[in-house]
């Protein structure tokens, strides 16, 4: 134990600084790598045909509806007036000043999203770092634990890998290129991911308030940010603590606060509130039912009009349902339950698209220490693949061959979701048994002393 606690030792004086150096080139070279694919992208006869995929942009976060929504707004007309655009007002004007620039927004906005995952990473490998060190001193961990300790040289790179996974990604690639606004929320989620993780409530409660703003369904991140900031803080979430109550309502109120100056500055540069039902209506009543990567569409384009109040009620609620039973028992471990609950959000969201699977896949590396426990990693990642070289097939066999029809194009859509469903419960298995193992030993043995097998109930 104590030849292990050595390799957790590092030098802050004199190596910080080196280690900063050292990964600030790669990371600087991984930027460059990124931002040429986009621009090539970009100028080559691709562009319009990955705009125009339902698989990248839907009808929330196109970049076709942008153009319509600031051809109105120049006109002087709402651009919600009619049932084009959906996006809030802040990102429309946003664009209405940088519009001759939206392909330079496009990559910053990938680039400000991989730096905070990088940056974000880095300070919670220091916090494992100095918990795993802790531990092994008071000689917490059983002694056939030792090997499923994370090294600092096994921890070193995981930033960079994250931040490549993410600016890499033929996901985000194709949202970049589509220049579609899912950028600009995954940009929001990752500096509020960034700023919890720093341990700042004011910031992560502003960040947490914008991306609420954008899509309603982030508003389940407050219970990870509220429980990881109460851990820096050495506050338990018990809920006869005062302490508890008074942060909670301290970060609330931030939260609220922020959200209700965020709204007002949308009424101050609309005039009025037609933007409420068009967006969040928009997302929540699912009246657009163009086919994309969502449960959605499929569903409530073959339901009967009466039933179809009740089946949004529950499709919709599916997506906040998991937020406490998660936060119950991931309440020891906020940052996996920030990772699964933005998983669930891209997963069960009502308008989808490839960029929101890109943020939360990003996170993988961070979990690399959990592949020896994932069960149907292969089977998942080879169901995953398939689907999304299958998804233009089936598209072009229904809508331009006419030898398919739309049962195709959503089972392949059902099979892509139930892949990722599988993914994300492996990895909460895995991250679940592990921890059953640090607190019970690596080898379990039944009383009769053969192998006992995990169970995960």
């Amino acid at each position: 134990v104590s030849t292990l606690s050595l390799c957790f030792r590092i030098n802050r004086r004199s190596g910080g600084l080196f280690l900063q150096t050292k990964m600030a080139a790669p990371l600087t070279l991984l930027v460059i790598v990124a931002v040429t694919i986009r621009a090539v992208l970009f100028r080559s006869s691709l562009a319009e045909l990955i705009s125009e995929r339902v698989e990248v942009v839907s009808p929330l976060n196109s970049w076709k509806r942008v153009v319509e929504g600031l051809a109105l707004l120049d006109l002087g007309v709402s651009p919600y007036s009619g049932d084009v655009f959906h996006e809030t007002p802040l990102t429309i004007y946003l664009y209405h000043f940088v519009i001759d620039y939206a392909e330079i927004v496009c990559m910053v906005t990938d680039g400000i999203t991989a730096v905070a995952l990088y940056l974000a990473v880095q300070v919670y490998n220091k916090n494992v770092f100095r918990k795993q060190k802790y531990a092994l001193e008071a000689d917490r961990y059983p002694h056939d634990c030792l090997e499923l300790m994370q090294t600092p040289k096994e921890l070193f790179y995981v930033p960079l890998k994250v931040a490549m996974f993410y600016l890499l990604s033929p996901f985000t690639i194709l949202s970049c290129v589509a220049k579609s606004t899912c950028g600009i929320n995954n940009a929001i989620v990752a500096l509020f991911v960034l700023c919890t993780i720093k341990g700042s409530a004011l910031l992560s409660a502003i960040f947490l308030a914008l991306a609420t703003y954008q899509s309603i369904y982030p508003i389940t991140l407050f219970a990870p940010a509220l429980i990881y900031l109460l851990q820096r803080l050495y506050i338990p979430v018990n809920l006869r603590r005062q302490s508890f109550w008074l942060f909670t309502l301290q970060y609330a109120f931030m939260f609220v606060g922020s959200l209700v100056v965020i709204v007002g500055l949308s009424f101050f540069l609309l005039g009025s509130w037609d933007y409420i039902p068009s967006v969040y209506g928009f997302i929540l009543s699912v009246p657009d039912l163009t086919p994309n990567i969502g449960l959605f569409w499929y569903f409530f384009a073959e339901m009967f009009e009466h039933f179809r109040l009740f089946f949004i009620c529950v499709f919709q609620i599916n997506v906040f349902f998991y937020t406490i039973p998660l936060s119950i028992k991931l309440k020891d471990h906020p940052v996996f339950l920030m990772f699964m609950q933005i998983a669930i959000i891209s997963i069960f969201k009502s308008y989808p698209t490839v960029g929101d699977i890109a943020l939360y896949m990003a996170f993988l590396p961070v979990w690399s220490h959990l592949y020896r426990f994932l069960r149907n990693i292969f089977m998942v990642s080879c169901v995953l693949l398939a689907c999304s070289a299958l998804f233009p097939v089936l598209w072009h066999l229904w809508i331009y061959a006419g030898s398919a029809n739309s049962n195709f194009y959503y089972a392949i859509t059902l099979l892509f979701n139930v892949g990722q469903v599988l993914l994300v419960s492996d990895y909460f298995y895995a991250y679940l048994r592990r921890e059953h193992h640090l607190s019970h030993g690596l080898y379990l043995k039944k009383k009769d002393g053969s192998e006992a097998t995990l169970v995960l109930k």
